[in-house]
């Protein structure tokens, strides 16, 4: 316990190290929990090493920290998480949005250079993906879909708070019910962790219905897949986040099902994070 009447901003932050903290980054957990507990950015507590935090000040940042102790993500913790150029409003009904997901907007701006596109994003959950591409390209019609209410309702409040106020959001299972309508882009990061991953645990406070999948991991990816050529513009292209692993999978289920120009795209750290593909029905029946 901290020794409230005389604990200062530095006490603190000297004494993080001991604090049995499982993170990564326990000096930057810190900071946000300090930042959030006194109200102040992190510029105001390195210039107030000395600061005595009050009683209540004293107890805000110990009960912050004890559920970090407890495995909770910061994310959750502060109820919001950096993306692209926003901080977004997370909650438990939401997965906590990646900076390895930044990889789906860089191609999509690069790939897609048409003043108009019709676009949907899948399994919006915070509406990260399809507000950030709102925001990058404002003359877009945007659609996204979740089935989960709760991450909707979040996904809207994000979209409101950053002026991405024209998207469309649907509760709805990828693209069912969404009658003859058309995309020039579909994008998604679905769930694609096998059930019984090793690495579960440490994800155990986001919703596992955003996390995980059958079919070794595979089952809403091929979901995905399969449903996109009926809802893709000839010559509209299909792009899916995936595991570390399943990039082959993922390629091989495009081809079977007649997307060409697939491309491979890693991630900042050079792991296999996504493949873009293109719908070509012609050139399908073709083949057939």
């Amino acid at each position: 316990m901290l020794q409230s009447s005389s604990t200062t901003v530095g006490d603190i932050i000297r004494s993080i190290g001991s604090a049995n903290l499982c993170s990564d980054t326990p000096l930057l957990d810190c900071h946000l929990l300090l930042s959030r507990c006194l109200n102040k950015p992190k510029s105001w507590l390195l210039a107030h090493d000395e600061y005595c935090l009050t009683d209540d000040e004293t107890q805000i940042y110990e009960s912050l920290l004890e559920r970090r102790i407890a495995g909770e993500p910061i994310a959750y913790i502060l109820g919001s998480q950096g993306f692209w150029d926003m901080e977004l409003t997370v909650t438990p009904d939401t997965l906590i949005p990646r900076p390895e997901t930044e990889l789906l907007i860089e191609t999509v701006l690069a790939t897609c250079r048409s003043a108009h596109q019709r676009v949907i994003d899948l399994g919006t959950g915070t509406g990260a993906i399809a507000i950030a591409i709102q925001r990058e390209r404002p003359n877009w019609e945007v659609w996204a879909t979740d089935v989960s209410a709760a991450a909707i309702a979040i996904a809207e409040k994000n979209a409101a708070e950053w002026s991405a106020t024209g998207i469309k959001f649907l509760q709805r299972n990828w693209l069912t019910n969404l009658g003859k309508r058309k995309f020039d882009l579909i994008v998604s990061n679905p769930p694609y962790i096998e059930q019984n991953d090793r690495h579960l645990p440490a994800l155990q406070y986001e919703p596992a219905s955003a996390l995980t999948a059958s079919d070794a991991g595979m089952a809403d990816l091929k979901t995905i897949i399969r449903q996109a050529t009926g809802s893709l513009t000839a010559g509209g292209r299909l792009l899916l986040e995936h595991g570390y692993d399943q990039q082959t999978q993922v390629s091989d289920s495009m081809k079977n099902e007649g997307y060409t120009d697939i491309a491979l795209l890693a991630d900042y750290n050079h792991v296999p994070r996504a493949v873009l593909a293109r719908w070509s029905p012609d050139r399908y029946q073709q083949e057939k």
